[in-house]
């Protein structure tokens, strides 16, 4: 099964989609919105918002529309406004100084970041509210494009509200994203930081685990229905710049869906399990005890916030993985040269 079977708690797997273009403001908080753009932009929101077929269509964001239509120019000379519609996202914004900038985020980034935690939220990450979103005037709406969200990002087009959409599958996408978002609101420097910690990391990791014994992993992002990483995305390209050999890397599909017997099957020498639930992953494993990794007590419970949310912290979720593999000596020896 291909990536649109397992949606992840951040997010993460969404097909490839087109950036819209910008259409209020100039990305640099240096270049305010002249006004007579704002006007030309004013007067194509009413023309969209007029025709009857519009107003069929969405009679319920008219009045939110024409609220932002007659406000004109706001505040993004100062700061452009952030309507943040995934939790990578947020997180990388909030990591690089740039939480003041966030009017709006998804159900799920105000529930689990707490710099966030009192702004207007705007629905989850599948099931964004439009209203909710054009009602807080964004100069920005940043998101990732899944299925669902690649149709919100339409309907945003067609009432002329400015959406960034970013691919983060994989590592470099990550990093690129963290260039992008401080580009965008004026943190370039600071995100200029986060990607060399990031870089830093992996390469002391590399340097450190090179010659070491390469475990066979799996990597589970779910056990009911069992999920697993597979080939092409950022966490595999962190597991194998370790040495470790990706056990899934043959399927097709980033995270596929497999059953129990083929994880027995492939004899993991460790066992990564991301995944959330109240059982202690060694005894829930243990129910299969030819597995290497149960009989070695090589299996591994991490939380997935640290792994496989693909935000600002890729530097400690290499250092994680990296201890899952090899121990907490080398991970204590990574984290140390990362502070330096």
């Amino acid at each position: 099964m291909g990536a649109d079977g397992f949606q992840g708690v951040w997010g993460f797997l969404a097909p490839q989609a087109d950036e819209a273009t910008a259409l209020l403001c100039d990305p640099s908080p240096a270049v305010p919105r002249q006004p007579a753009d704002a006007a030309k932009m004013r007067a194509r929101l009413v023309s969209m918002a007029s025709p009857l077929a519009f107003r069929q269509r969405y009679p319920i964001v008219l009045s939110a529309v024409f609220c932002w239509i007659l406000a004109g120019p706001g505040a993004a000379a100062d700061a452009p406004r952030i309507v943040s519609l995934n939790p990578s996202l947020t997180s990388i914004l909030v990591a690089i100084g740039a939480a003041s900038s966030l009017v709006g985020v998804d159900d799920y980034s105000a529930g689990q970041i707490a710099e966030v935690a009192d702004l207007p939220r705007v629905g989850g990450l599948f099931s964004p509210s439009l209203e909710a979103v054009v009602s807080l005037r964004p100069d920005w709406v940043v998101l990732v494009p899944s299925a669902e969200q690649r149709d919100f990002q339409n309907r945003l087009g067609e009432l002329g509200i400015p959406v960034v959409s970013f691919e983060n599958l994989h590592f470099d996408e990550v990093l690129a994203n963290i260039e992008r978002l401080g580009a965008l609101v004026g943190r370039s420097p600071q995100a200029g930081e986060r990607i060399e910690a990031i870089r830093r990391t992996r390469r002391v990791a590399r340097r450190l685990t090179r010659g070491r014994d390469e475990p066979g992993v799996l990597l589970i992002l779910q056990r009911d229905p069992l999920y697993v990483v597979g080939r092409g995305n950022f966490i595999e390209e962190m597991l194998t710049g370790l040495g470790g050999r990706n056990l899934a890397g043959g399927f097709e599909g980033a995270y596929p869906r497999v059953a129990v017997e083929w994880v027995v099957e492939q004899r993991p020498d460790v066992l990564i399990d991301l995944s959330p639930g109240v059982e202690d992953p060694l005894a829930h494993w243990s129910r299969w005890p030819s597995i290497p990794a149960v009989a070695s007590g090589r299996v591994v419970a991490i939380s997935a916030e640290w792994v496989s949310m693909p935000g600002p912290y890729l530097d400690r979720a290499i250092e994680t993985l990296a201890g899952s593999l090899y121990g907490e000596e080398v991970a204590a020896r990574i984290r140390s040269e990362r502070l330096r």
